[in-house]
């Protein structure tokens, strides 16, 4: 789904010729209920006001027709200027659809500031600019191949500040935390340091006492 057009899609306004009440943007399912095939769109405007005279009459009618239980909401395709009605078994279809635009923007935002750090992977060993890398490693829904790049990177530029945030990070991806730790090892070597066993703080290489909690190495 295009994050973009979804939140530009949620912030157009549409209403019930019904209720009069204002539409709301929802996904739609993968699957038209009528035919099986789907809607030729992602997104739907429907009437979700349980007040809807729409929704309210059709229960009674579909009782009397067709002897099961079930409605109607108004919808609207995008681009289209006449709605439809469709049928929902419940009070509840598409509730649990409805698009967050809060979400979708604060998601959007998210994905822009990876595009930004995955491109100044490129730079960041020349400018000495660890944030970049250090940001990528840290983020569980960035690209997975623009974090293991950003692991190798580390080594290069060779900043001990990138250890206590990787080692504080929660992981959800075992082979980026594996390899996070491989390049923190491979920094504390190349450092000549190591990290005291008792307190994980990073002492001297050849320390036979943590100079931060005093216990033998």
């Amino acid at each position: 789904m295009d994050i973009e057009r979804c939140i530009k899609l949620a912030s157009e306004e549409h209403y019930c010729p019904h209720c009069k009440g204002r539409l709301s943007c929802c996904e739609a399912p993968p699957f038209h209920i009528g035919d099986g095939l789907g809607w030729g769109t992602d997104i739907l405007f429907i009437c979700l006001n349980n007040d809807c005279s729409l929704f309210a009459k059709s229960w009674e009618q579909f009782e009397e027709r067709y002897g099961h239980k079930a409605s109607c909401r108004y919808m609207l395709l995008p681009g289209e200027e006449k709605g439809m009605t469709m049928m929902v078994g419940g009070a509840d279809a598409f509730t649990g659809s409805v698009i967050d635009v809060e979400a979708m923007q604060k998601q959007s935002k998210l994905h822009r500031k990876e595009q930004t750090h995955t491109a100044d992977l490129e730079t960041c060993v020349a400018e000495n600019n660890l944030a970049p890398a250090l940001c990528l490693v840290l983020d569980n829904s960035a690209d997975l191949a623009a974090r293991k790049r950003a692991c190798e990177l580390l080594i290069d530029l060779n900043n001990l500040d990138c250890i206590d945030p990787i080692r504080n990070h929660n992981f959800i991806h075992g082979d980026i935390e594996m390899q996070a730790n491989l390049s923190i090892k491979q920094l504390l070597e190349n450092n000549h340091r190591k990290e005291c066993p008792h307190c994980m703080e990073i002492v001297k290489a050849q320390a036979k006492i943590c100079k931060h909690c005093n216990k033998e190495l």
